[in-house]
Parts: structure tokens; C-alpha cells; sequence
């Protein structure tokens, strides 16, 4: 039974940095993928980073390349974003998520396991 829990939400200005961590428990390391995921109101839900464990291959959506380093914990068991150069257009409800499949299906938004979400507000 996987279970993810997101923190580090909040309300930030523009040009600001935050930090989101995710942990997660249950999971299978080999051949799983994680991400984070973000949906801002009235929008579908988007990919922003993903990572293959494994290998540590790593994707990002165009809007957030350069910005946001997506990495896990040396514990392997917590999944961080690090977001710098915030702009209001990434005010989102932010989500981490894992699935077992492929590298190259990483970055679907198809997930089966999904924390609740953390709130991100830039202003």
C-alpha cells in the first residue's frame, strides 16, 4: 500500500523560492516512476518533474525547466521540488505521485498512487 504525504506549500512572492518534500512508503523501487503534478483552478493537471529511480532520468515541463529540480532524499524515501524563480503562473495545487511503469511513460499524468496536495501560491 503506497501512501504520500506533500508539505511545504505556502505563499510566496514572485522571484521566491520554495521547497516541497514528499514522503512516500510502500512503493516498489524497480521500475516505478515518481513526480510531481500541479493543477491550478479552472485547468487540467500537468506534469511538472518526473524521475525514474533507477536510473535518476529526470523530465521537466517546459514552463518550469532551469527553475525546478525535482530529487529524492538519500534515504530514497522523500521526494523534493525545489522551485526558485517563482512566477504567479505557477500557483497551483502541487501533488506527488508514483506508478509502476516505464521510463518513457514517466511523464503521464496517469499516476495510481497520489498524495493529497499542497497548496502553492505566488504572488
Amino acid at each position: 500500500h503506497v501512501q504520500l504525504v506533500e508539505s511545504g506549500g505556502g505563499l510566496v512572492q514572485a522571484g521566491g523560492s520554495l521547497r516541497l518534500s514528499c514522503e512516500y512508503s510502500g512503493y516498489r523501487y524497480i521500475g516505478s516512476c515518481m513526480g510531481w503534478f500541479r493543477q491550478a483552478p479552472g485547468k487540467e493537471r500537468e506534469a511538472v518533474a518526473t524521475i525514474y529511480p533507477p536510473t535518476q532520468s529526470t523530465v521537466y515541463a517546459v514552463a518550469v525547466k532551469g527553475r525546478f529540480t525535482i530529487s529524492q532524499g538519500d534515504a530514497r524515501n522523500t521526494l523534493y521540488l525545489q522551485m526558485s524563480s517563482l512566477k504567479p503562473e505557477d500557483t497551483a495545487m502541487y501533488y506527488c505521485a508514483t506508478d509502476y511503469r516505464p521510463w518513457a511513460l514517466c511523464f503521464r499524468t496517469d499516476y495510481h498512487d497520489w498524495g493529497q496536495g499542497t497548496q502553492v501560491t505566488v504572488s
